[in-house]
């Protein structure tokens, strides 16, 4: 889907045709945003090379959708790679699934590519049909407003895995399970995600607010510092999320020992019980009712009820005594 909107004069254009859009794109006026959405690349190609006249090797990147965030400086536009994000199992099965968002941004104009719906350009596609005050500050602004929606959804989903986080903690104590030791690696691989996103992008928003490029008006500069500073504390989020996710992960490795310890201490104090008996029982052999043997040797009565009261008397005497050295 390809669709459009033009800003001039205080009235709004949109659906333009290819004409139109190349009309406007080189009439340097007004406000022109053209957004292609699931669209194939050979109907953006052209229009990306030879409508707005984008150097082919951005072209290329753009629609090869496989780049982490970043930013060129073509003098006339800038190329930008920014990254939404939503809560929800990917095709890898991590919590994280990101939406890669290609961005040309000039004086007149911003341009945007994405491979799948992203639910941030279509509220504020809506919105822009109902309230114009974002289009009559420029594409600069435009650009910002999108941003700043695109990073603010970044806390929503980071609150969820903060709250996944804590569940798997509780789970921990509760039943540390396989799934328990499953779940918890796919949060540590959704955070390592999540902080290869935000390493870039902070940088990318870094250089937008020192003033790099002739693009961005100065005025407009202070508003990208506070996207810098939005993405600077998630940063810092995520890193406390990774080293909770490490100790979680010990507490969980620290309550598996202590189970495991646990039951070896159990066998090992009822192998410990059994052994004495089994010696008694192996030494007297048991033969106490055999007719062939006389009385008056070991298979008497009075030594068959010596070696069952051993057999009785000395586990008794065994767990009294391990009880008082507080070894159970």
């Amino acid at each position: 889907m390809i669709r459009s909107l033009f800003f001039n004069n205080g009235k709004t254009k949109m659906d333009l045709s290819p004409k139109q859009i190349e009309t406007a794109f080189l009439g340097k006026q007004g406000l022109l945003w053209v957004d292609f959405s699931e669209e194939t690349a050979a109907n953006c190609e052209p229009i990306l090379k030879d409508t707005f006249g984008f150097h082919p090797l951005s072209v290329a990147d753009a629609l090869e959708q496989t780049h982490v965030p970043r930013i060129d400086d073509w003098d006339e536009y800038l190329y930008l790679v920014l990254h939404g994000l939503r809560f929800g199992p990917d095709d890898d099965g991590d919590l994280l699934d990101s939406q890669e968002l290609d961005i040309f941004l000039g004086k007149t104009f911003l341009v945007t590519y994405h491979h799948e719906p992203i639910t941030t350009i279509d509220d504020l596609w809506k919105l822009l049909q109902e309230d114009q005050r974002y289009l009559t500050q420029g594409a600069d602004h435009l650009f910002y407003k999108l941003a700043d929606d695109l990073i603010s959804a970044y806390m929503p989903v980071v609150d969820k895995m903060d709250e996944e986080l804590d569940r798997i903690e509780d789970m921990v104590f509760n039943d540390p399970s396989q799934v328990v030791l499953e779940n918890m690696f796919t949060i540590k691989r959704s955070l390592v995600h999540l902080r290869r996103m935000l390493a870039p992008m902070r940088e990318v928003f870094n250089k937008l607010a020192r003033g790099d490029d002739k693009i961005i008006e100065k005025h407009e500069r202070v508003f990208f510092r506070d996207i810098y500073d939005h993405l600077v504390r998630l940063y810092d989020i995520t890193e406390s999320l990774r080293d909770l996710m490490a100790g979680v992960l010990d507490t969980y490795l620290s309550v598996i020992n202590q189970r495991m310890n646990e039951v070896m201490k159990t066998l090992t104090i009822i192998t410990t019980i059994f052994m004495p008996l089994s010696f008694i029982v192996g030494f007297f052999g048991m033969n106490f009712f055999a007719k062939k043997v006389p009385l008056e040797n070991f298979t008497s009565m009075p030594v068959f009820y010596l070696v069952l009261f051993s057999c009785i008397a000395v586990p008794v005497g065994m767990y009294l005594w391990m009880h008082s050295r507080k070894w159970m």
